[in-house]
């Protein structure tokens, strides 16, 4: 291959042969995924269902399948696979690849531009994202007809933004065609450029002072990778700052789910499935609406239905892993979930790495689909004992009261309902939605949460709730935190409540005062093992409530050497205050005298 100085005759950019009379795949895949005939799950059934309305729309949006074609073309007839099994085959995209190439070169505006400049694929590992998003880069240096097109790979880290780049590399040396048409800077193995020099283009890895000396990058397409690991916005805000230089800029986004719900990937990810579903409320609800909420963005989001269960059934496994048995196998996914089910602490890591389920934390405590069969609507028993816990906060945080009521009995054990009650200020909700990227205006309108007026959670209001529930209930204990308590009491006896407090501190190193009869006072781990107990064995019934749920899929727990473990608030991600208020009544409940028989039980009813 010529150097870099050498002289070279003029050269034109790839050469895509006409495929005008090929068949529409992009409409064939989005189809067969609406009809049922292939299985996808409910975001990238939207975005199937987003492209067949938007055929059908007057409003100078429109397909140009000659141009899906072309991009189709040059990946199948220019490029070639490197490694493994698939080691010097052409390109040969799978239908949901189809897809993502069609609609992204194929859509276009009412001036001919593309109508796509941004696009966010969400899949399970090893589903040919980096080669797939490697593919487009070298299209768009040689094939797109764009002077001095510059196309950068990006992750949080070099090494990360190298893998997309090395596929690149790997699939320009596989090819003929672009080998002949290509300068690469560096030896085998450390490239890092890749040049079309009669059109001035370049396709490199984006180091960390990019743009920080002389002139900023000019990006035409940004390749971002991994971007559940960008600990900010920052590499991805400045490419896009150079896309003003360009008439058809492309960002590229591809990533596994993540794990932190206050990220660049959790808000690219809602984002869209909104835009998928053309809901606003699509995150919650993914009905298709068809809304035009962000006519540039394009998504297409891998993710399980919510009565699907990877771990006990295979079928949903596509949903995740739209490769399956081409890239990835149904015996490697068996065996994962082996590990899942043989070694808890990999759980979550699968689940987010393989079947697209966000959890909000590296170790979550639960996983929804552990919570969804104890979800009921009940009304707890007037007149009966409760028992309660209270978790208090101050300012931002939500302050939640719990209640747990027996409600009879499981192979001699005691069942329980349990119920959360929480509050949060209102002045700084619509900030806090923002910043904590949680729902809590949708919990407010849905009754959920109380957000009472003030930029402080009103501790009256707290006590008045609790009065009422004395009122209702035979409140036997209420379990407290020393923080904030002090404040709290004062408001119960201005009110001549008079109710039987516990100390239950929330953290793992101290045990509260045992009260008479107790044998040792209340603490979180002890509390923390019963509920565990309760949920595994099925003998709680959990209120269906989102904050709660949350709460409970937002928890991480931290251990000791002697490995008792507790809820972690400052570990976790978003807020737990109900689930250390399950936690705390729970613990209260057990300490109290619930030990007794089923007959003792239907008695005390009467009492």
């Amino acid at each position: 291959m010529p150097g870099a100085g050498s002289q070279q005759r003029p050269q034109k950019k790839a050469q895509i042969p006409p495929t005008a009379s090929s068949p529409d795949r992009t409409l064939a895949y989005a189809e067969a995924v609406v009809s049922g005939e292939t299985i996808a799950g409910p975001h990238v059934r939207n975005s199937c269902q987003r492209h067949i309305a938007d055929l059908k729309r007057k409003d100078g949006i429109w397909f140009d399948q000659t141009a899906a074609n072309h991009a189709f073309a040059f990946f199948e007839e220019v490029l070639k696979l490197s490694e493994g099994q698939f080691e010097g085959q052409p390109f040969q995209l799978e239908p949901s690849q189809a897809f993502i190439i069609g609609s992204l070169f194929g859509w276009k505006r009412k001036d001919g531009r593309r109508r796509f400049r941004r696009a966010y694929i969400e899949q399970g590992k090893g589903n040919g994202k980096s080669p797939i998003a490697g593919g487009i880069g070298v299209y768009g240096m040689t094939a797109c007809k764009e002077a001095g097109a510059q196309i950068y790979a990006a992750a949080a880290k070099k090494e990360q933004a190298n893998i997309l780049f090395r596929d690149a590399v790997k699939m320009v040396r596989q090819s003929p065609a672009l080998a002949r048409r290509l300068e690469f800077s560096g030896g085998p193995g450390r490239e890092f450029n890749i040049a079309h020099l009669p059109s001035g283009s370049f396709f490199r890895p984006v180091s960390r002072d990019t743009g920080k000396t002389g002139s900023g990058p000019r990006p035409y397409f940004v390749l971002a990778d991994e971007v559940h690991e960008l600990p900010d916005r920052s590499i991805i805000e400045m490419l896009e700052r150079g896309f003003k230089f360009r008439r058809d800029p492309l960002l590229f986004m591809i990533t596994n789910s993540g794990s932190n719900r206050n990220s660049v990937a959790w808000e690219e990810h809602e984002h869209g499935v909104r835009v998928a579903a053309g809901n606003p409320d699509a995150v919650l609800d993914p009905t298709y609406l068809g809304q035009v909420i962000d006519d540039t963005t394009f998504s297409y989001v891998c993710a399980l239905d919510e009565d699907d269960d990877p771990l006990t059934d295979p079928s949903c496994w596509i949903k995740a892993n739209p490769l399956l048995g081409v890239t990835i196998t149904e015996q490697y996914l068996s065996e994962v979930v082996a590990q899942a089910k043989a070694i808890p602490g990999q759980l979550n890591g699968i689940l987010r790495l393989h079947f697209c389920i966000w959890t909000d934390a590296e170790t979550a405590w639960m996983a929804r689909s552990t919570l969804e069969p104890l979800l009921a609507e009940f009304d707890p028993k007037g007149g009966q004992p409760v028992w309660l816990g209270l978790d208090l906060s101050q300012n931002r945080d939500l302050t939640a009261l719990a209640g747990v009521q027996r409600n009879g009995e499981k192979d001699g054990k005691p069942c329980f309902d349990a119920w959360v009650e929480v509050w949060t200020p209102s002045d700084t909700l619509s900030a806090r939605v923002l910043r904590d990227k949680q729902p809590y205006d949708l919990w407010v309108a849905g009754g959920f949460l109380n957000a009472p007026q003030g930029e402080n959670i009103s501790l009256r209001q707290v006590a008045q709730a609790l009065a009422e529930l004395d009122s209702d209930f035979r409140v036997e204990t209420v379990a407290y935190d020393r923080y904030a308590f002090r404040r709290f009491e004062e408001e119960v006896c201005d009110l001549g409540l008079s109710v039987n407090f516990i100390e239950h501190p929330q953290g793992g190193t101290k045990r509260g005062k045992p009260q008479d009869g107790m044998s040792e006072g209340l603490w979180m781990p002890g509390s923390l093992r019963h509920l565990e107990e309760l949920i595994l064995e099925g003998r709680i019934r959990l209120k269906r409530n989102p904050v709660l749920i949350s709460a409970m899929m937002s928890a991480v727990t931290e251990t000791d050497r002697w490995d008792n473990k507790w809820l972690s608030k400052q570990r976790a991600i978003n807020k737990i205050d109900a689930a250390v208020a399950l936690c705390m009544a729970v613990g209260a409940a057990m300490a109290g005298d619930t030990s007794g028989s089923i007959d003792d039980w239907l008695k005390s009813l009467h009492a």
